[in-house]
């Protein structure tokens, strides 16, 4: 027969870093490829903007399209990083509220 000490189930904190953590990926993934891109072209030298694409060599390949690709996308951080806020806002009061029931429960059912 088990305990009421062992029958009291743990808050699922896990859980809930694991989804901040997917919030906050999904939203600054614009800014990491916009650091990305132009970290690649800083280091080989080559100029990056929004206007045109513009050769780049790296390692025997002209990555040129894909670091344009990569700065352009950085223009979705205006929908994305709102977009996370809301998100983290959402999470916060889902986690109050659920750890506000489970800390409830857990009174009741001590003896």
């Amino acid at each position: 027969m088990s305990s009421p000490a062992t029958d009291r189930r743990r808050f699922p904190s896990l859980a809930y870093g694991l989804i901040l953590a997917a919030i906050l990926l999904l939203a600054l993934l614009p800014l990491i490829s916009v650091l990305v891109a132009s970290s690649i072209a800083e280091a080989n030298g080559c100029p990056l903007d929004e206007g045109s694409v513009h050769a780049c060599l790296v390692a025997g390949h002209d990555l040129g399209e894909l670091l344009y690709t990569l700065g352009v996308l950085g223009w979705l951080m205006l929908a994305s990083l709102p977009l996370g806020g809301i998100g983290v806002i959402v999470w916060l009061v889902i986690l109050i509220i659920h750890h506000a029931a489970w800390a409830r429960s857990n009174r009741k059912a001590a003896p």
